[in-house]
Formats: C-alpha cells, sequence, structure tokens
C-alpha cells in the first residue's frame, strides 16, 4: 500500500503575493493532491480560505514550497 503523504503547514513562514490586485497568503500544501489553502484578502480584508491547484502558484512562490521534499 502507498504511503500517504503528509500536509504541510505554511502559516507560519508567511508565504504571501499579489496577483490580479488581490494578495494570496499560503497556508497549508497537500502533496497527495497537489494543492494549497491559501487566505484570499481583498482591499486588506480576508475574504475566503480557497484550494488552489499548485500548479497556478507563481514561479517564485513554487520555489519556496519545494513539493519534491
Amino acid at each position: 500500500m502507498a504511503k500517504k503523504k503528509k500536509i504541510s503547514d505554511l502559516s507560519k513562514e508567511n508565504i504571501e503575493y499579489m496577483q490580479d490586485n488581490t494578495k494570496y497568503k499560503v497556508v497549508r500544501f497537500n502533496p497527495e493532491y497537489m494543492t494549497v489553502h491559501v487566505i484570499k484578502f481583498e482591499e486588506n480584508k480576508k475574504q475566503e480560505i480557497v484550494d488552489m491547484p499548485f500548479a497556478h502558484l507563481p514561479k517564485a512562490i513554487k520555489k519556496i514550497i519545494k513539493p519534491n521534499k
């Protein structure tokens, strides 16, 4: 049986980026499904927690998370 990969908690690393005038903060990375949970901020107000595919992140953020660990 294949081992389940552990979800990485990234909330303490303060990984943030801007995209289309919206600020995102990465909270968790799920390597099993290659998704990240991000908090979406609009006009400095917390809007929602979004489950986003890892492939949709900017290249600089992907280098920080390193999914192949």
